[in-house]
């Protein structure tokens, strides 16, 4: 008899957003006149800059040229791309070599899949709140996820407590949801308990290009000794708008060895046994978000997202709400009006202002009584939600 991976039985019954949609379904069939401005989901709304479409253009006709098309890729993706991004983190002084980066079709692809080369019996260590892949694709797998505590009296930034064993670390920075980014000091505490423990820290970094303080670490390879214990994931999504073009790189060094064996060549044999790798049509197009016009059209789009974020973080200041995030970040995480829930406050805003968020507690409980917005709207709209939010605290 076929019997299912039971461990799936083990997942909150909804995924966090399709909760949020159904609401937002619900009550606009009762409101059809309603004008709801979203906050929510981290989708980017500028289009995709001229020199990646210009590349993009050029790839299809290279496809449709016989001494040009192209078939199957390397499933690591091709040296061109490969390169760029070891040239881009060598910009700010995170050195790697070409062949310790694997293409992929995005950062949460590859921070599920990664678990593949992992023993079952790991000790995981996650942040609470946090993005709920990290959590989800363990619990689908079967293991024991050990939560430390994220909160207001740390900043949302915990730091390791030795008297936690681990094996299996997650840390984001800047981090979804909360927004907060670390420190230097404070990654090399992290680098310095997982060399202690024999742990890898899984660092998902998909926000670094939103770090605008040159003192704050943009990958954990700046700090001395990551590179014997950590993993990194990132993304083109929120840095050129690649979520419907699909696009993202892990970074698995060469230094990363345990029990003797290279986690560099374990990666590279999932990879060519369970992946294709990415179209060459779109490795064309993030090619050219790496070169000096690419860069230059990206960070305009990027200075348009945070001024929507310095825009919401005013508005909060004004109100006296507290928050994290937003500076350094697309992602502000304030604590819910009057001592409100995280659903209730989601109810609240919806109903009495048409906004739209990400209730904290679908984050994890001590996400509870927290909210997060983005700044991912456009300009217009996130002004208008701001406006409505002061009219609906002045008025409470």
């Amino acid at each position: 008899m076929m019997k299912i991976n039971s461990n799936y039985l083990n997942l909150e019954e909804s995924y966090l957003f399709s909760t949020i949609a159904r609401k937002i379904e619900e009550y606009q069939k009762e409101n059809k006149d309603a004008k709801i401005i979203r906050l929510g989901i981290g989708d980017v709304t500028l289009p995709l800059a001229e020199e990646v479409i210009r590349s993009l253009h050029k790839a299809v006709d290279d496809m449709a040229d016989k001494s040009t098309f192209k078939g199957y890729g390397p499933e690591q993706g091709y040296g061109f791309l490969r390169d760029a991004v070891r040239d881009y983190y060598g910009s700010y002084g995170a050195k790697l070599e070409s062949t310790e980066i694997f293409i992929s079709d995005g950062a949460k692809s590859d921070l599920a899949n990664i678990l593949d080369i992992f023993h079952i019996d790991n000790r995981v260590l996650v942040p609470n709140p946090v993005y709920p892949v990290y959590l989800d694709t363990n619990i689908m797998l079967g293991r024991n996820v050990t939560f430390i505590d994220s909160n207001m009296e740390n900043g949302f930034l915990p730091l390791p407590d030795e008297s936690i064993p681990a094996d299996i670390i997650y840390l984001c920075s800047p981090n979804n949801p909360t927004g907060a980014v670390y420190t230097r000091e404070a990654l090399e505490k992290w680098v310095n308990y997982a060399l202690k423990c024999n742990a890898v820290i899984l660092f998902d970094s998909a926000y670094e290009s939103y770090i605008v303080d040159k003192d704050l670490p943009r990958s954990i390879y700046e700090i001395e000794g990551a590179k014997s214990c950590a993993i990194e994931f990132n993304s083109l999504s929120k840095t050129a708008g690649f979520t419907g073009t699909r696009l993202g790189y892990t970074i698995v060094p060469h230094g990363l060895v345990f029990e003797g064996v290279s986690l560099n060549k374990l990666w590279l044999r999932r990879q060519t046994t369970k992946f294709n790798g990415v179209p060459y049509v779109i490795q064309k197009a993030a090619e050219a978000v790496f070169t000096e016009e690419g860069q230059r059209e990206i960070r305009a789009n990027i200075e348009y997202y945070r001024e929507n974020a310095r825009i919401i973080a005013e508005t909060l200041d004004s109100l006296g709400v507290w928050y994290t995030g937003g500076k350094n970040s697309p992602y502000i995480w304030l604590k819910a009006f009057d001592g409100m829930t995280s659903w209730e406050f989601f109810d609240y805003l919806l109903r009495e202002a048409n906004i739209v968020g990400t209730p904290g507690a679908g984050f994890g409980a001590n996400g509870e009584g927290f909210f997060r917005l983005t700044a991912f709207g456009n300009r217009e709209n996130t002004i208008e939600a701001m406006e409505r939010l002061k009219r609906l605290r002045n008025k409470a």
